[in-house]
């Protein structure tokens, strides 16, 4: 089933290449992430089947939307998914690692997101492309954050989804870059389940902490007003 593409409302992404699957967490991160400020240009790091990448297309009028992919097999997805997308003239993705990029480009974005790897354990899989995409140490979240320093904008946003349990760390070693958090949304799945996911958006402008918390369903498929508001543009069946 994971293999098949996944159907949105307005464009349809192919995963079969790709190890990380579409799931909750980038729908959210996708959903989630604050076009306010009407960015001109916007990075997707570590972008898989191109699922960020393509929701801030049909969200935003941004004009250069880039994605950074390093695995062959997800690259050559991520870049066919844009080119059937209605957005493609919009859509670019580098076949690069993040500090490769951050070595090579002077331009700065206005908004930068990503999914990034979350499982620091010490265990693997017998599947390298599926550990590449979810272990930490493809992109440790300190060469993320050094690499997003140096590539976004001084008036600018970035946006991440980790897990609830490794917030605190991440925020404080964003901290060491001048990235300070402004706004941050926990999810949890039901009212009686712990948090499990954090959605941080971080700028160098240094303001009052807004947190929000955002439960996913009443029971059982049964979704929940504001998971059903804040993701309806894109579930067939929301």
């Amino acid at each position: 089933m994971a293999n098949t593409p996944f159907v949105f409302k307005q464009f349809t992404v192919n995963q079969n290449q790709c190890a990380m699957k579409i799931g909750t967490d980038g729908v959210l991160l996708g959903a989630w992430t604050s076009i306010a400020k009407k960015p001109f240009s916007i990075l997707d790091i570590g972008a898989g089947t191109g699922i960020l990448a393509l929701m801030l297309a049909q969200r935003s009028n941004a004009e250069v939307i880039d994605a950074l992919e390093i695995d062959d097999a997800a690259y050559e997805q991520c870049v066919d998914n844009f080119e059937q997308s209605p957005w493609g003239d919009r859509l670019f993705c580098y076949h690069a690692s993040i500090e490769e990029f951050a070595d090579e480009i002077e331009d700065k974005y206005d908004l930068i997101v990503c999914n990034p790897p979350f499982y620091a354990e010490d265990y693997k899989t017998d599947n390298k492309q599926r550990d590449l995409a979810r272990f930490q140490d493809a992109m440790p979240f300190q060469h993320l954050l050094e690499c997003v320093a140096i590539l976004l904008d001084k008036k600018g946003s970035f946006t991440v989804i980790i897990p609830y349990s490794e917030e605190d760390k991440f925020i404080e070693l964003a901290l060491k870059h001048k990235l300070f958090a402004n706004t941050v949304l926990h999810v949890k799945g039901n009212l009686n389940t712990p948090k499990k996911r954090s959605l941080i958006e971080f700028s160098f402008e240094n303001k009052q902490l807004q947190t929000e918390t955002l439960v996913i369903e009443n029971e059982r498929h049964n979704y929940t007003t504001e998971y059903i508001n804040l993701t309806k543009d894109f579930y067939l069946k929301m």
